[in-house]
């Protein structure tokens, strides 16, 4: 299926790796230029590279930097069309999963909404002028099937991305009228650098369930979260529901929410 993508500009933030790389790829497959912002660049990242593809180094955690991004895709490429707000999770130096309500104190917790809400606010604000201007645009925002199944562990986290999700309904209300399409990706666990590294999830629950990494990744979260297909979600199935999200196809899809989740929300 042609998702009509070619020629259009896109924001990838959290571009380097994991979620983040697999829209990269996609969406550089159909066509799109594509800016992508990220910390540093990876080489699987730099492989990508080509006359379509611009990485800009930021962080995100930095108030300017979202509305630098935006504004090398308006310089390099002409204007924006789309925009992934997928940078999220633990912000930079953090380990998660956190558990209770009381482990993190007030820095954690204005970290992690800087991360996963306000640094999206800025990107959203710098974009819509630009996609205003070229009659409209597609904004992807990725959030966690946490932010509607809240539990006592990463809380900062969960409430950060509900309130990512009621920002992402206003958005849409407000913008639609004038062809800016705002959706959500409510994910499940996803096989990531946020598992998968050193010292990260799989290591932390791991170390309290008595057990190895692998044996986190491939039974014991399944397990744990009740997922219905037995496994972690793949990089790559996020990044084909974002570029459908992205396309003209989904002209009429806006304020929905999607769950890549592998069957972790079980509610109606």
């Amino acid at each position: 299926m042609d998702l009509q993508l070619s020629g259009r500009v896109a924001v990838v933030t959290g571009a380097s790796k994991g979620i983040g790389l697999a829209v990269t790829r996609t969406l550089l497959d159909e066509g799109v230029r594509v800016v992508a912002a990220s910390r540093k660049s990876t080489p699987e990242l730099a492989a990508l590279g080509g006359a379509n593809l611009l990485h800009v180094p930021v962080d995100l955690m930095d108030p300017e930097a979202p509305g630098q991004v935006v504004a090398r895709a308006v310089a390099e490429f002409g204007g924006l069309d789309i925009l992934v707000n997928n940078a999220g999770g633990p912000p930079p130096g953090v380990s998660l999963p956190r558990f209770g309500f009381l482990t993190p104190d007030d820095a954690d917790w204005r970290a992690m909404f800087e991360f996963n809400l306000f640094s999206v606010v800025r990107a959203v604000r710098a974009a819509i002028p630009a996609m205003l201007a070229r009659g409209g645009g597609s904004i992807v925002n990725v959030s966690s099937g946490g932010a509607k199944l809240p539990a006592p562990m990463n809380v900062d986290y969960n409430a950060a991305k509900a309130g990512l999700n009621n920002l992402t309904k206003a958005l849409s209300e407000e913008f639609a009228p004038q062809g800016i399409r705002v959706n959500t990706l409510s994910l499940g666990p996803v096989r990531t650098a946020w598992w998968t590294e050193e010292g990260g999830a799989a290591d932390i629950i791991a170390a309290q369930a008595g057990t190895d990494r692998d044996s986190v990744m491939n039974s014991v979260a399944p397990e744990m979260m009740k997922l219905s297909t037995g496994r972690l979600v793949e990089p790559q199935e996020v990044a084909d529901v974002i570029a459908l999200l992205a396309s003209p196809r989904s002209a009429s899809t806006t304020g929905a929410d999607f769950a890549v989740d592998a069957g972790f929300l079980k509610e109606i």
